[in-house]
């Protein structure tokens, strides 16, 4: 079995700066990508960043110079950096990971449970 347990969320005003956290343990062979996704409420789930096993990064435009994702693979874990945090930044955010499970072998993603990030002054 593999989890991914993610925290760090909270109330936070405009310009004001959090940081997440996300740790994957169980029967977990390899990772590939790590990242972080988001829900506002009546929207749809949107990728916000993501690090390959070999360091290259992807970001939705909207976060791009904001937010900074990092990564240690040793330890399965996973971090987002936001900075300047703007009202339209409020969403759920979860922890995601493409990874290879140990005893079935197969390829495939898993999520943490959501840490709910509240932009607003």
């Amino acid at each position: 079995q593999v989890q991914l347990v993610d925290s760090g969320g909270g109330l936070v005003q405009p310009g004001g700066s959090l940081r997440l956290s996300c740790a994957a343990s169980g029967s977990i062979f390899s990772i590939n990508a790590m990242g972080w996704y988001r829900q506002a409420p009546g929207k749809q789930r949107e990728l916000v960043a993501t690090m390959t096993w070999d360091g290259s990064t992807e970001y939705v435009d909207s976060v791009k110079g904001r937010f900074t994702i990092s990564r240690d693979n040793a330890q399965n874990m996973v971090w987002l950096q936001m900075n300047s945090l703007k009202p339209e930044d409020t969403a759920v955010y979860y922890c995601q990971a493409f990874l290879l499970e140990r005893s079935s072998q197969t390829w495939r993603d898993y999520w943490g449970q959501g840490t709910q990030v509240t932009v607003s002054s």
